[in-house]
């Protein structure tokens, strides 16, 4: 399969610390790509080069063919490379349902003229919008919370969403930054099982940050391992797993 993200001899500094070196990784189109590396590695800034929320300082970042280097994320958004976050970014002042209803770019309702000359329209396209939520939140098992206000949802649930939200879009890269983080198990399995239907049934690329081994186990090949801002290694988790590099890298040269 060829890459639909290929990242080139990225370098980024901040200050005089570089954080990223030299860094290339590809990631195949339909895969799910696991980024893993101890803290510090380089991991969330390498992410958020990628997805246009930090400049790099050379290298150069390809979509599918296209140059996006320091692109910025809301024209990568248009172009169906999106990201989720540790902390989920909900409208906490808004239902999970009107959370998803609120993703769809260029919708006839934002425009005043419209709401005021073209109702028919606005009331038309506002019904095929909540019409596709409704359909995203039972995908994602929300429906028994859709009318509840999103900042009232458990962590989880609101990791659920934002993977829900990436579905009101055409997607075709998702991001995804520890999305384990502060999920307690149960949910956490109904997580995995989304991404993987959502790579299997609907073609979505995935490339994932996460230290939950277990989910990276299930979920990922290849992995690539980051290293002081480097790739390490890249392979399958038992490969990875097996590695003296990678174990002294997590664990010290002691335990390797």
């Amino acid at each position: 399969m060829p890459a639909i993200i290929d990242v080139r001899h990225v370098n980024k500094a901040f200050g005089g610390l570089k954080v990223i070196n030299d860094c290339s990784i590809q990631v195949e189109a339909g895969s799910i790509t696991g980024l893993i590396g101890p803290n510090g590695a380089g991991k969330s800034t390498l992410f958020n080069i990628i997805a246009g929320a930090l400049p790099l300082d050379s290298g150069q970042v390809m979509l599918d063919g296209e140059d996006i280097t320091n692109r910025p994320a809301n024209e990568l958004f248009h172009k169906g490379l999106l990201r989720t976050f540790q902390i989920a970014h909900e409208f906490s002042q808004m239902t999970a349902l009107e959370n998803l209803m609120m993703v769809p770019p260029k919708q006839a309702g934002e425009s005043l003229f419209s709401a005021w000359l073209k109702p028919g329209m606005v009331r038309s396209q506002e019904n095929e919008v909540r019409r596709r939520a409704l359909e995203v939140i039972d995908f994602v098992g929300l429906h028994h919370v859709r009318n509840e206000l999103a900042g009232n949802l458990s962590g989880g649930q609101k990791k659920l969403l934002e993977l829900g939200r990436t579905m009101m879009t055409d997607a075709r890269v998702v991001l995804l930054d520890e999305i384990a983080a502060g999920v307690n198990r149960t949910l956490l399995g109904d997580l995995v099982s989304n991404i993987e239907r959502l790579n299997r049934e609907m073609g979505y690329t995935f490339l994932v940050i996460e230290h939950d081994m277990d989910m990276i186990a299930r979920l990922c090949d290849p992995v690539i391992v980051l290293a002081q801002g480097s790739v390490m290694v890249e392979g399958t988790i038992q490969e990875i797993q097996n590695n003296p590099q990678v174990i002294e890298a997590y664990f010290g040269s002691n335990v390797a």
